[in-house]
Formats: structure tokens, C-alpha cells, sequence
């Protein structure tokens, strides 16, 4: 395939990064496009890889830009602002040569229509390979370009983590490895690695704690993977891995999903556990609910699949208990940014009660459907302790029906009634786990009139 010109890569970089910064869209949502408008793979590889450093490293960008820019670039040249951070991300983080990077950076102000600033984005790319030096000891002494990451979550890190906040703050700055789930009911996790050496992929496998996951050396599109489309592997992150395996479901089971989609967790229940009566897999959101559908079609698995609010079971729920439920809980996502660094731009501190609300009442709701005897697994991709260990303790403390169960001490640390994971180099995201069993000859009446 022709590769598209430099400017182009920048360009497309550039409106992915504005509608990052300045209209409060994820890199999830807005980079698709831009990738599918450059046909040559090493052109998608440099948009990507420039639109994710970009805002990883945003905080401390925008630091540097209010001392390049003379003035804030008016509302019409937020492009050209999301070109200028495009340009410090290759000058900076990726380290490409300076005379190519600006150059190519500079014409795409033309590419974007905007042939005027040609000259502004070349001065100040310019201006700052020249003032560097002083401007990264700038950033060193100010808080939230130091550590690019708001202060709020700087601070909330400190005061829950103090002895890991700042490993947990570098840790978000690294590109996180890629994990896969080897589907077992296809085979053993030792054949498709074979399989993958075989083709010349270099992967290992990741933890006996998640005996289906594999860790490639290098990231590689899931498509181009040996066995993909006939459902023999899916990407997930090790940490998430971990959750589901904590089930411990038994053949002829009901288990309950609340919060599935996109289907990753789904369908690792049904790889794990291929003897259950029945997997219902629920989700708020209709529009979701079709990609876990698809998830399943893909790997030959299939569930249960219920539009609904795991909070309100009454409007879905047919009274007949569960065995096992995974509440995988909306949360603040904090222990994936590495894969997600725009969370850091997007998430306030003042978020954070409306989600412990959310995740509360989602706890209350689930455990009347929970048989005596059954278990829950509470699972978020969060690092603040808010939404993880003290959220456990406060339901522990108002439901007396339910206890919590030991968890494998290599599972995390151990934070209250759950274990606590911390994103790392070399290993999963960040994420919480609690396992609680009800225990008594029903539910208990709190939980119960809650629901009504």
C-alpha cells in the first residue's frame, strides 16, 4: 500500500487530539476514524502512537504550550492546538528527528486548512527544542505537569496509596502490555502458544492465577492473530482476567453478569465454567448489549442477554435466584489509564460520590437476588479506595447476611474485606476484587425492603 504524506498522519493525529482535549471525547471513540482514512498500516501505527502520547503525557503539554504560546489559540484553531500537542508528543515522548517531526507537523497546519499558522506551529516546535531543558526543570517544579495527572487524582493517590501512589502515578505514564485469554474450551493454553510461536510471535504465558492468559512481547491487531476469527483467543487485560476466575462456578449453576458488556468477562465465564445451566448477561445500555452478542457469536459461546439496570431488578429480574454474580461495577476506570490516558482529562474528583452512589445501590439490588449460600464477586478497574474497599465495608456493615471469603493473597494486596491490584510494567491494570458468600436461610430484610 502507498503510505499517506506525513502531514496527513498529523493531521488526522491532530483533530483526534482536539476532539480529546476540547470536545470530551475518549480516544476510544475518536481515533477509529481517523485510522480508517489511512490505508498503509505504518501510517496507522505513527497517528496512533502520536495521539496516545499526546494525551498521556497532556497535563504536562499544556503546561509547556501556555509558555510557547504567546496567546491561547481562539476557539476556531483547536486543531491547530491538538497539532501543537501532536508535535510535542513526537519531539518529546516518541523522540522522533526534530527536522521531519516539525516539518511534517507544521504542513499539516496547511493539510488542515489552516495555511496561515504553518509559520506559528514551526515557531513554536522550534522554540521549544531550543528551551527544552528549562522548560521539563519548569515542569519538575509544578505538581500536575511533574506527574502529568490532575491534581485531584494526584492527591486522592497520596491520601489513599501513600507508599505506592508514585509507582502507581509512573506506572500510568507506560504503555501497558497486551494480554490474551486463550479460549480452553477450543484447547489448552500450552497449544496456542505453540501456535503463536509457530507463527513467529513471541508471547508468554502471564499468571497461574489466570490460567487461560498469554502476554505477547510486542502489541499486535487482534485480526492478525493466528485463530482469531475461528474464536480461539480474545484480548483482555490480565487483571480483568482475574475477576471471573473468582466465581468458582459449579456445573448446573445460574450465574448472573451485571454490567457485561462489551462481553469479555461473559464470555471468559462461559470458557471457565462450560457446565452452567445458564449465564444471563446484563447490561443497562441496549446498544452495548449487541456487542456482547457479537463477542459471543465470534468465539461460539452464547447467554442469556437482558437489556436492564442491575439496580432496578423488578423491571427484568423473574425471581428466580442465582448461584453466582459478578457485579463488574461502573467506577472511575483509574487502573486503566495506561490504556485509556484520556480518563485523566475527563474524570473530575466531584465524580466520584455519584459513582460509590451508583455502586452501592447496584450492591443492594444484586444481593436479594443471591441464593443463601451463593457467592458475589465485586470487581472494579479503580485504584481509589472509595469505590473498593470502603465501598465493601460499608455494604458489609449494613447487609448481615453477608460475609466475605478469603482471596488468593497473590491476587493483590490486601485492602479491607478485597485485594487491591496496582497497575504494573510488566503485568495487569490496576483492580478490586471482593468475594462474599450469603450466608442464612434467606435474604436478609434490609437488602429485601430495599428492593420494594
Amino acid at each position: 500500500m502507498k503510505p499517506s504524506d506525513g502531514a496527513t498522519v498529523r493531521a488526522l493525529a491532530a483533530g483526534v487530539i482536539a476532539a480529546v482535549r476540547f470536545d470530551g471525547r475518549s480516544l476510544k471513540a475518536a481515533l477509529p476514524d481517523a485510522l480508517s482514512r489511512l490505508p498503509d498500516p505504518r501510517d496507522r501505527a505513527l497517528c496512533e502512537a502520536i495521539c496516545f502520547e499526546a494525551v498521556r503525557w497532556l497535563p504536562r503539554y499544556e503546561f509547556w504550550l501556555t509558555r510557547l504560546l504567546e496567546r491561547p489559540l481562539p476557539r476556531a484553531a483547536h486543531t491547530i492546538h491538538g497539532l501543537l500537542l501532536a508535535g510535542l508528543a513526537q519531539l518529546d515522548a516518541m523522540q522522533l528527528a526534530d527536522y521531519a517531526a516539525i516539518s511534517a507537523t507544521a504542513e499539516a497546519a496547511r493539510t488542515l486548512r489552516q495555511p496561515r499558522l504553518v509559520g506559528l506551529v514551526n515557531a513554536v516546535l522550534r522554540r521549544f527544542m531550543r528551551e527544552r531543558e528549562a522548560l521539563r526543570r519548569a515542569a519538575q517544579a509544578d505538581v500536575e505537569a511533574a506527574y502529568a495527572h490532575p491534581r485531584w487524582l494526584i492527591d486522592a493517590l497520596q491520601r489513599d496509596w501513600p507508599q505506592q501512589a508514585a509507582t502507581v502515578l509512573e506506572r500510568n505514564l507506560e504503555q501497558a502490555p497486551m494480554f490474551l485469554r486463550v479460549n480452553l474450551r477450543r484447547g489448552p493454553r500450552t497449544a496456542y502458544l505453540a501456535k503463536l510461536h509457530e507463527a513467529g510471535i513471541e508471547a508468554i504465558p502471564a499468571d497461574d492465577l489466570a490460567p487461560a492468559a498469554l502476554r505477547l512481547a510486542r502489541p499486535l491487531a487482534p485480526t492478525t492473530l493466528p485463530g482469531w476469527h475461528e474464536g480461539e483467543i480474545s484480548v483482555q487485560d490480565l487483571s480483568a482476567q482475574l475477576a471471573a476466575t473468582q466465581l468458582d462456578a459449579q456445573s448446573g449453576q445460574r450465574v448472573l453478569d451485571i454490567g457485561a458488556a462489551p462481553g469479555g468477562k461473559t464470555a471468559q465465564i462461559l470458557e471457565t465454567f462450560p457446565d452452567l445451566a445458564e449465564l444471563v448477561a446484563l447490561d443497562v445500555d441496549a446498544t452495548r448489549l449487541s456487542r456482547i452478542e457479537t463477542t459471543l457469536s465470534r468465539l461460539r459461546l452464547s447467554a442469556s442477554c437482558i437489556a436492564g439496570d442491575g439496580g432496578d431488578p423488578q423491571a427484568w429480574w423473574d425471581g428466580r435466584p442465582f448461584d453466582r454474580i459478578l457485579l463488574d461495577a461502573p467506577c472511575s476506570a483509574t487502573g486503566v489509564i495506561r490504556r485509556q490516558p484520556d480518563i485523566k482529562w475527563h474524570r473530575r474528583a466531584d465524580d466520584i460520590p455519584a459513582l460509590v452512589a451508583q455502586q452501592a445501590r447496584l450492591l443492594d439490588a444484586a444481593w436479594p437476588m443471591l441464593r443463601p449460600g451463593g457467592r458475589l464477586v465485586y470487581a472494579t478497574c479503580s485504584v481509589l479506595r472509595d469505590e473498593n474497599d470502603r465501598q465493601i465495608d460499608a455494604f458489609l456493615a449494613r447487609t448481615p447476611s453477608a460475609q466475605s471469603l478469603p482471596l488468593p493473597e497473590a491476587l493483590g494486596q490486601r485492602a479491607g474485606a478485597g485485594a487491591q491490584r496496582f497497575p504494573q510494567t510488566d503485568g495487569g491494570d490496576g483492580f478490586f476484587y471482593a468475594l462474599l458468600e450469603k450466608r442464612g436461610a434467606g435474604d436478609d430484610a434490609g437488602a429485601a425492603d430495599r428492593l420494594r
